[in-house]
């Protein structure tokens, strides 16, 4: 949309509109006059954009100063996203190519594309600017972020997931985690085609879904586990009735018959929660075929293993871990953490017997993110689990014997 330009009036004193600090007077009190006078923030956008000029144009009158053409257009369209979305953050959600935001502060504002994280050229005010966009993010969902609940994690109405947290516990200010929900999740084949794992691996992988294998998806942090878990997921025959898990709803499954359920976080009064292991028994009264847990955290892992061990095969999870190995250790811890009193070979015995496959994906120091390793469980003992190499992205290439172990 075109902007309206501004005329100079024969003022003669430039106002700098990069300077922090007439950036926040003049945000302060255009939105004081725009509150004083009642404007609808609903309004059409030309009209709200020439009420907008008209306030900066007298506040402008008022301080004897005037600002260039180029420059307005851009003072003008920050004052329209900070009145009717989400400030400086308002370009950054609209890119599609941006998958995450961080904000360490007013000044620091980063955002990844296509795997890599950059600087960019948004900023807050201050410190208080950052507070009050994030608020207003959280608003609609009733939720809080001050000194008395300086931290928060939550779903936005989009199915963004946005963390804040605020000092005293942020010791430099305002620190948030937004990363942004993906309306297209990508299929298989875009993974194919972006080289995440060659397409005989992926084949199989979805026949091992399709024949009802459990798998566990294992790797770090923005590796891309839920991504391909989704792609998984497309295999799972439209006739099964899948009951999904999540702390923050992100996946996207096209089946027929499925019932998405997400866990509920305390009240201010710390009442009310509904925890994943909570929703983990649930489901299992629902008549599930499978059972698919977003991420694997905590107790809530015992009886997704029980799960996979009493009928409801086909199951699926992911798990922070640095390798396939490391998961399977990480799911041993979780299930000393549930109370679990059995010994360590009770323990190997209820995951070997419940996992079939564990596959594992990782991001390089390029942000290609791609499917390092998978492995099948073969046994167990007092120690450890026993698994065989079916692919290794730099050692094993695929073969027809991998091929066969899978399906077995």
């Amino acid at each position: 949309m075109a902007l309206p330009r501004f005329g100079q009036r024969h003022l003669n004193v430039v106002a700098d509109p990069d300077d922090p600090a007439f950036k926040s007077e003049l945000h302060r009190s255009v939105i004081e006059r725009f509150e004083d006078e009642g404007m609808e923030l609903d309004a059409e956008p030309s009209v709200l954009f020439t009420r907008l000029e008209d306030s900066v144009r007298d506040w402008l009158a008022e301080r004897g100063e005037f600002i260039p053409d180029d420059a307005m257009q851009t003072v003008l369209q920050s004052l329209y996203h900070e009145m009717t979305g989400y400030g400086p953050l308002q370009p950054l959600l609209r890119d599609d190519g941006i998958t995450d935001i961080l904000i360490n502060g007013p000044r620091h504002v980063f955002a990844e594309r296509e795997g890599k994280l950059e600087r960019v050229s948004q900023q807050f005010l201050n410190d208080a600017h950052v507070l009050r966009v994030v608020r207003r993010m959280l608003a609609p969902l009733g939720r809080r972020l001050d000194e008395s609940s300086p931290m928060v994690d939550a779903r936005l109405e989009d199915g963004s997931r946005v963390n804040a947290i605020i000092p005293p516990l942020a010791l430099d200010g305002p620190c948030v985690s937004i990363r942004k929900f993906r309306h297209d999740a990508m299929s298989a084949l875009a993974l194919v085609e972006r080289d995440a794992l060659p397409a005989a691996l992926l084949s199989e992988l979805e026949q091992a879904v399709e024949r009802r294998r459990n798998i566990l998806i294992s790797g770090a942090t923005g590796s891309g586990k839920t991504t391909l878990l989704n792609a998984l997921s497309q295999s799972i025959p439209s006739h099964e009735r899948v009951v999904t898990i999540e702390d923050a709803a992100e996946l996207q499954l096209r089946n027929n018959h499925i019932v998405r359920l997400e866990t509920r976080p305390a009240n201010s009064e710390g009442e009310g929660e509904i925890s994943a292991r909570q929703l983990v028994r649930n489901s299992l009264r629902m008549r599930p075929d499978r059972v698919i847990l977003g991420e694997s955290r905590g107790d809530e892992v015992l009886d997704v293993l029980q799960a996979m061990n009493t009928g409801h095969l086909g199951s699926m999870s992911t798990v922070h871990a640095n390798a396939a190995a490391d998961a399977l250790v990480r799911l041993q811890m979780m299930v000393r953490l549930s109370g679990f009193q059995g010994s360590d070979t009770l323990i190997n015995r209820i995951i070997a017997t419940a996992l079939d496959l564990v596959v594992h994906v990782t991001r390089d120091v390029n942000g290609h993110r791609h499917v390092l390793e998978v492995q099948r469980v073969v046994g167990f003992d007092s120690d450890t689990i026993q698994l065989e190499t079916l692919y290794h992205r730099h050692e094993a290439p695929w073969t027809q014997l991998a091929s066969a172990r899978v399906q077995a």
